[in-house]
């Protein structure tokens, strides 16, 4: 199996795309193709001892930076983003992995992959840890602006999702909303809450922000401006109260010696929460394999990103998601 990774991509770039793909190329028995400045490449494989041969590269001399809009996107033609994801197109890659602009490769992969048939927007999906466990959300940024069908087949492709990676048979799927009785929230919502109880899908109803984390679902669908939000505002307030945490400890002799005897069960508790560990967000919907990792990733993001991407084509989640589309379809659509 064959993973391509943008060496280029993220807040950090080479310093945590190049010592995570190749970690995870030793852990997980794959082969990880870097594309990207070359000459920039080379030596840092080197570094974290990878052998060249068993790391190949493809010249890139262009990135997408994270800034970039759409306009530079465009003028890039020989960027990391747009190579990589050709070489899933062309059969020479089977999954692309890249910690950059995210806008930039939601855009590239729908346009040189295409969406499935019976898919009229690949949507964003991130696994979120709750009491429980894991719940999928989605869409949770590629796109804004949603109809009451896209929602219905984000639905049916986290139910597969969570089946084929989860191996959780049957799962509950929940609709974002401003309140859980069947009545609330916007047009959009209401509409899909209607779709969505007569899918065939496990559905449950709607579910608030504030039990985002609870485990009440097994897949929150939403779509992918709320989605984003949500996602944001959790990540500020996690990091925001680990770091009141740490502050107000460390003003207190006691308080000090209770994180010693704490630190055990505290670093497990962050390691739940911590992105990192999830790897990036899945492009599900898409004649091929996408995963996009956070901006700020670090190196261990990039070797869970490149884990999860194997996981995926092992598992054939997006021939699932195409069979799945075809078998199950709302009222209202039609086959594609």
């Amino acid at each position: 199996m064959k993973i391509a990774v943008d060496a280029m991509g993220g807040d950090l770039g080479l310093r945590i795309t190049i010592p995570g793909a190749v970690q995870a190329a030793k852990e997980n028995d794959l082969d990880v193709v870097f594309v990207g400045a070359k000459e920039q490449i080379s030596p840092e494989v080197a570094r974290w001892g990878g052998k060249p041969s068993d790391f190949p590269i493809i010249d890139a001399p262009e990135s997408v930076g994270m800034g970039d809009g759409m306009f530079a996107l465009r003028r890039k033609k020989r960027s990391s983003i747009r190579i990589g994801i050709q070489l899933v197109r062309d059969g020479q890659a089977d999954a692309f992995v890249s910690m950059g602009n995210t806008a930039a490769v939601v855009a590239m992969a729908r346009q040189i992959l295409g969406p499935l048939p019976g898919v009229n927007k690949p949507a964003l999906s991130l696994l979120i840890p709750t009491l429980k466990g894991h719940t999928l959300l989605l869409d949770v940024g590629a796109n804004a602006n949603c109809q009451t069908e896209d929602l219905a087949q984000f639905a049916v492709m986290g139910k597969v999702f969570m089946e084929q990676v989860m191996g959780r048979p049957n799962p509950s799927v929940a609709l974002m909303s401003i309140g859980e009785e069947e009545g609330k929230g916007n047009e959009l919502t209401r509409q899909t809450f209607d779709r969505l109880s007569v899918s065939g899908l496990n559905f449950i109803g709607n579910i608030e922000g504030k039990d985002l984390y609870a485990g009440k679902a097994d897949v929150i669908v939403s779509d992918g401006f709320t989605g984003n939000v949500a996602l944001k505002v959790s990540e500020g307030v996690i990091e925001t109260l680990f770091h009141m945490a740490r502050r107000e400890i460390t003003k207190n002799l006691f308080a000090k010696i209770g994180l010693l005897l704490m630190k055990g069960h505290l670093k497990r508790i962050y390691k739940r929460v911590d992105y990192s560990e999830y790897g990036g967000a899945q492009l599900l919907g898409l004649n091929g394999m996408c995963i996009v990792g956070h901006g700020r990733s670090n190196s261990n993001a990039v070797k869970n990103a490149v884990r999860l991407a194997r996981e995926f084509v092992v598992k054939r989640v997006q021939d699932r998601i195409r069979e799945e589309l075809a078998r199950t379809v709302a009222p209202g659509e039609v086959k594609a």
